[in-house]
């Protein structure tokens, strides 16, 4: 991507602008952990049990919400018109890893998005949006750096 295709920073470059996400959490000795953010109540458990969504499940979902706010983040900053978007994201993970099976990763292997604009965008506005969003997702970045397959189909649907 070329430097001319970047959308230009909302924040002054020059002065880091640090900031801590605190999460507490509770595990009464089962797969079920309660975790609090700030005054929002998210809970984890495994399939068996299904008193919550998986780990995995939430982190791919931690994907799919933070792809939602880069998307707002960019196109406000383009003035980049859109109505909605539709996400969905599949991941496969082989589950002998976090069983203890050496060789075996833990996590992701791949994960795939579908990702559908809501524009009368022209499609290069489209695909400097799309290069801006993936440039600066921190979770998408966060799955590319732990070498996570991260396949993303775009597309832009209009009314």
């Amino acid at each position: 991507m070329s430097d001319s295709d970047l959308l230009a920073p909302s924040v002054d470059p020059n002065t880091a602008a640090i900031g801590i996400r605190r999460v507490t959490a509770r595990n009464e000795a089962r797969p079920r952990s309660v975790m609090m953010v700030r005054d929002h109540l998210l809970v984890t458990d495994e399939k068996e049990t299904d008193t919550g969504v998986t780990p995995l499940e939430m982190a791919l979902s931690a994907l799919l919400g933070c792809e939602g706010v880069i998307i707002n983040r960019c196109a406000e900053a383009m003035k980049f018109a859109y109505t909605a978007v539709d996400m969905s994201g599949d991941g496969e993970v082989d589950q002998r890893g976090s069983r203890g099976v050496q060789g075996v990763r833990p996590y992701f292997n791949w994960v795939k998005l579908h990702i559908r604009v809501h524009t009368d965008e022209p499609e290069d506005r489209f695909q400097r949006l799309i290069r801006n969003v993936e440039y600066r997702c921190p979770v998408m970045n966060l799955f590319k750096s732990a070498d996570v397959d991260v396949q993303v189909n775009w597309e832009r649907v209009t009314p």
